[in-house]
């Protein structure tokens, strides 16, 4: 069976983002606007910096889209970077002196440990590509399996539960309510809790410091049976956590109720299962988060990512300088002071990049048309099983 796979290059202030995806099935429709909505979604939240101010991000197509769909070959993608103007010599990719040289450091950052690994003086070529700049082509090229998996009636959604020490309760959300969530500055369906949010990332800018948070997305239309129970690497859990864990400054995952779980006891963990002559089966509850043994139940998926504050501060950290090995306030590069709410996007991407590749795992196909009709098949075959 195929499989979804994508790449990106490119560097925060250099010319742009280059993302390919190989394995896309013929005639899926490729939407520019889509593709630049989910750009602007990223872009969009409560508490971020100055970079956001001067990118309007918009895509450009260089390969396998052809008057709006995709081809089966291979679908190239371009954002370009307009801060690049300003940073032509510093990042030149021709031989070039440069005045912008880093030397120093920041906590928590990629900086020095990208500097050993490759043997970097200049941590510019670190930061560069660890920058969260990156996620632009996350979401550009999660944009195209977005198409592809609303084709076969799956919808992908995510938002806010938590920012700092501020958290809204955690309960069942219909799509609805999450596309809801687009209208808050903090992404958050619980208006109740969206005023003490920004006012929680306020006190934090005012200190010079930064917050983290909690996102939740949510996968509506799944068929059951994505996955495998058989080997640990085809469990969609597992898949899961190393995309969502892949996000910068992503350390934490949970499925459905998550570590709530070990806290109570099984009776109020499972889900009892439910059969009904027409409809087939489902459940009663959703506490598993639309998986159990690795394999989609045909529940809703629900997925949560823990974000940690970000690590460039207003007021530094110390750090060393790697050449003359003197103590110093952490270098300062354009930072935010929360980026959770554009972050639920990010998330929202990886879980639309692995469920089109599951799609693909389970149900093959080069066109979508026969994609499509083996997912049917599947479907009344669930049904009446």
């Amino acid at each position: 069976m195929g499989s979804w796979r994508w790449f990106s290059a490119g560097e925060s202030h250099g010319p742009g983002l280059v993302g390919i995806i190989e394995g896309a099935p013929a005639g899926i429709l490729v939407d520019r606007q889509l593709i630049n909505q989910d750009l602007g979604r990223r872009q969009k939240g409560y508490g971020r910096g100055g970079r956001m101010a001067i990118e309007r991000d918009q895509v450009e197509f260089w390969g396998g889209v052809r008057h709006g769909y995709s081809l089966g070959s291979p679908i190239a993608l371009l954002v370009k970077n307009r801060d690049f103007e300003n940073w032509k010599d510093t990042m030149s990719p021709d031989p070039a002196a440069t005045d912008r040289q880093v030397t120093r450091p920041r906590p928590g950052h990629a900086d020095l440990v990208g500097g050993i690994k490759y043997d970097h003086r200049d941590l510019r070529n670190v930061l560069e590509r660890a920058s969260a700049r990156e996620t632009t082509m996350r979401v550009a090229l999660g944009a195209v399996a977005r198409g592809f998996l609303r084709a076969l009636g799956i919808e992908v959604a995510g938002h806010v539960v938590g920012i700092g020490e501020v958290s809204a309760p955690l309960r069942e959300y219909t799509l609805e309510e999450i596309r809801g969530s687009e209208d808050s500055p903090v992404r958050v369906v619980d208006r109740s809790v969206e005023s003490k949010m920004t006012e929680a990332i306020d006190r934090a800018k005012a200190a010079g410091d930064t917050l983290g948070g909690v996102v939740e997305v949510v996968a509506f239309g799944l068929p059951v049976g994505l996955g495998s129970y058989t080997h640990w690497e085809r469990r969609v859990e597992a898949k899961l956590a190393e995309a969502i864990l892949s996000i910068q400054a992503f350390k934490g995952v949970e499925v459905g109720a998550g570590f709530a779980q070990t806290e109570v006891s099984g009776s109020l963990v499972h889900d009892p299962i439910w059969w009904e002559q027409g409809e087939g089966w489902s459940r009663t509850s959703n506490r598993a988060g639309g998986l159990e043994g690795g394999v989609t139940t045909g529940m809703p998926l629900v997925v949560r990512g823990a974000m940690k504050p970000l690590s460039t501060l207003m007021s530094p950290l110390g750090s060393f300088d790697i050449e003359n090995k003197e103590p110093f306030l952490a270098q300062v590069e354009r930072s935010d002071v929360t980026a959770v709410p554009p972050a639920a996007v990010v998330a929202e991407a990886m879980v639309l990049h692995v469920l089109a590749d599951q799609i693909l795992m389970k149900f093959g196909g080069d066109s979508l048309g026969e994609i499509r009709q083996r997912v049917q098949d599947w479907k009344e075959h669930v049904r009446t099983y």
